[in-house]
């Protein structure tokens, strides 16, 4: 189907009056149904009309034709970390600076915005890289997907987080609340505090031990319900929102118990902290496609650190199992990939994952684009192609309800009304 552009891309479309879409099918994430040969209209970043039938447009109007696509709305990934991308032990240079991660960061958000995904949250980075990225993005200076981030996420002694973890004790200062580093609610205040401090739209903590940081324990419980709890207090207060990293499942409950937002990973969760998250209405974000990833790079020798290897060989496989039964149980999800583990512009490859564990591709769908945005309470303005909202729109070449494999195949994107040159 021949594609009609009559504008550079390099130029926005909100300086002419209006731009149509023509569509043979776009997805009611609402409904959960494709609604067959419509016109959408956008004026100035927001969907202005939605038609059904081809309508005529005005002379200065600009018709962009994608007839044969199937459109739906922006996708949102809530688990990326821009500042990274894993590299085995023969791959990973000496050292890596602060200032290489966020020329890299800047490189990993056009690569997920080329990707389709036209909103992420960032939980977790060094530093104030994913702030500044942030910024820049939703300043035109640079391109990308607009960024909700938490900055540094927070830790606590010797737990997953912890910058200083492996190092010689003599090679660094001992971490404060401000760095990260909390130990007791009163520091658990301060860390927040900072984190509002630097810009920060919410907070990220490590409750349990984690995969690939250099310590044993991948699962174990490293917060106290007390610290939790002020965390939790201390972010409401400065309308902030709270995820959690979490493998083992005293953690995950010491966390929902507290009010949390959302548990990421969530590898042992058990129908016990099922229950108390629909109880809350704690969303769970999977990242299955991180398991999966470093349960197969656990089967190379020398790829993983010899106290990284044996966690990621017992957390991976677990993942999808524990989305399968979260799922049936009914607990709610919103779509994430924890991509920086693996390498960024794949995440599509979580709606794969999804569906071989039981969710059909529609559900799927709805959990990177309505979901998402009810988690961090924007469906307001984004997250389903509906009059009024932001114009985040994707086209995709196939139909994913019918084979869900074709997410892989985002032909064009358009988000706050401005076409991406995907070249």
């Amino acid at each position: 189907m021949k594609f009609i552009y009559t504008i550079l891309f390099s130029i926005s479309l909100s300086l002419f009056s209006e731009t149509v879409i023509y569509t043979s099918g776009f997805i009611d994430v609402n409904s959960g149904t494709i609604k067959k040969n419509y016109s959408i209209t956008v004026n100035n970043k927001i969907i202005t009309s939605i038609d059904k039938g081809f309508i005529d447009i005005e002379k200065d109007d600009v018709l962009l034709d994608l007839r044969g696509k199937t459109l739906m709305p922006g996708l949102m990934d809530m688990h990326v970390h821009f500042g990274q991308e894993y590299q085995s032990k023969s791959e990973r240079p000496v050292k890596v600076e602060r200032e290489t991660s966020a020329i890299l960061a800047s490189k990993h958000a056009l690569k997920t915005l080329k990707a389709g995904f036209t909103t992420v949250r960032q939980v977790g980075d060094t530093g104030l890289i994913a702030i500044s990225l942030r910024d820049l993005i939703n300043s035109s200076q640079i391109q990308g997907p607009r960024i909700y981030t938490s900055g540094k996420s927070i830790a606590t002694t010797g737990g997953h987080a912890d910058p200083t973890n492996g190092k010689n004790s003599d090679s660094y200062d001992y971490p404060l609340a401000e760095d990260g580093v909390i130990n007791g609610p009163y520091d658990a205040y301060t860390a927040v505090r900072q984190r509002y401090k630097d810009g920060a739209d919410g907070i990220k903590l490590t409750v349990t031990g984690g995969v690939l940081s250099v310590a044993k324990s991948g699962d174990n419980p490293q917060f106290t319900e007390e610290e939790v709890i002020a965390v939790v207090n201390a972010a409401k207060d400065y309308g902030m929102w709270v995820a959690v990293h979490a493998h083992g499942s005293e953690g995950m409950k010491r966390a929902v118990i507290a009010g949390v937002d959302s548990v990421e990973h969530g590898t042992f969760m058990t129908e016990e902290v099922m229950d108390l998250m629909i109880s809350n209405g704690t969303y769970y974000v999977p990242t299955i496609s991180a398991g999966e990833f470093v349960a197969e790079k656990a089967k190379i020798d020398n790829y993983f650190p010899e106290i990284v290897r044996p966690k990621a060989a017992n957390v991976g496989p677990q993942i999808g199992k524990t989305f399968n039964k979260a799922f049936k149980k009914g607990v709610k999800i919103a779509f994430g990939t924890d991509a920086g583990v693996q390498p960024h512009g794949t995440n599509w490859k979580e709606f794969v994952y999804m569906v071989k564990f039981g969710m059909s591709p529609i559900e799927t769908i709805q959990s990177a684009t309505i979901n998402t945005a009810r988690l961090l309470k924007i469906d307001s303005i984004l997250g389903s192609i509906e009059v009024g909202k932001m114009a985040d729109i994707i086209a995709i070449d196939g139909n994913p309800i019918d084979d869900i494999n074709t997410m892989e195949n985002v032909v064009f994107i358009m988000k706050e009304g401005k076409v991406i040159d995907l070249n």
